[in-house]
């Protein structure tokens, strides 16, 4: 093959990949503050957003089970949709089923959420650091890896919250949320010592950078919130195809594992421009 044919080959090869949709996935509906940001780093592409909602909230769930069915999820995700790059909007799925899911899809490059403790314990002056999390998240022993990895200097408190997912799911349907509720879900998150207090919580679910100015209203002093979603769009983008191809395709489309999304679910997933869903059933 000569040189000419080869670089053919490989820009149409690219070209074949741009026109692949990229997999966007969480337990609900917390994965589009990830989605957003794909999109304005990758505008030329086409999503598919995909909610498990039937096995939401996945903080409670037994691991074992959790791990089988995302497992069982993707394969048909992956034959149905083929997408270029999965990213899995979700840190108690990625703390938990992310090398699973690349030992069992090789084929597929799979971008994870994991509590960014790193650029926390960097950021950070007082050394104090909170993770607000969801139970799972706070359980596994991914988390305190990254902790012995890189803030092994600072004080890092893990708080595991059972109601805040629920709460921002609600908020962001725009549904009132008690504010005293939610600030008995933060408050753990801020110590004072004679060593200074907290000034930053890393925001360790997806769900929660919706909730980001009720938390800024209700703290009791400020803090740095930190917000990953952003990072993990530019990991993906990283991982494409080098194609610079504006590719023909159809509307970026969101599907629920439940079959039974909620007419504010609905309309939410229109706003966002995932207006012609398609619905799944995956009890």
């Amino acid at each position: 093959m000569g040189q000419d044919a080869a670089v053919l080959l490989e820009r149409q090869e690219a070209d074949a990949a741009a026109s692949r949709p990229i997999l966007v996935f969480d337990s609900g509906i917390g994965g589009l503050t990830v989605l957003r940001e794909a999109r304005v780093l990758m505008p030329d592409r086409r999503f598919v957003y995909i909610a498990d909602d039937a096995g939401f909230p996945y903080g409670g769930w037994d691991e074992v089970a959790l791990r089988e069915r995302i497992v069982t999820l993707f394969r048909e995700f992956l034959t149905q949709h083929d997408p270029e790059i999965a990213i899995i909007a979700c840190n108690t799925a990625s703390t938990l089923v992310l090398d699973d899911l690349r030992g069992a899809y090789p084929g597929t490059p799979f971008v994870g959420t994991v509590p960014a403790i790193k650029p926390a314990a960097e950021r950070t002056r007082s050394g104090l650091v909170s993770v607000l999390a969801t139970p799972g998240t706070v359980r596994r022993a991914y988390t305190r890896e990254l902790i012995q990895s890189f803030a092994t200097q600072c004080h890092v408190r893990l708080i595991g919250s059972e109601n805040l997912a629920r709460m921002a799911e609600a908020h962001i349907r725009g549904e009132t949320v008690d504010d005293d509720a939610v600030r008995a879900e933060i408050e753990p998150c801020f110590i004072e010592t004679d060593r200074g207090r907290t000034d930053i919580v890393v925001l360790a679910c997806t769900h929660y950078p919706f909730m980001a100015n009720v938390f800024r209203r209700l703290a009791p002093w400020p803090v740095d919130w930190l917000d990953p979603a952003e990072a993990i769009a530019r990991r993906a983008r990283s991982l494409l195809s080098g194609s610079d191809a504006q590719p023909e395709h159809g509307d970026d489309i969101a599907i629920f594992t439940s079959g039974q999304p909620d007419f504010s679910t609905r309309r939410l997933m229109q706003g966002f421009g995932l207006g012609n869903s398609e619905i799944g059933n995956k009890e």
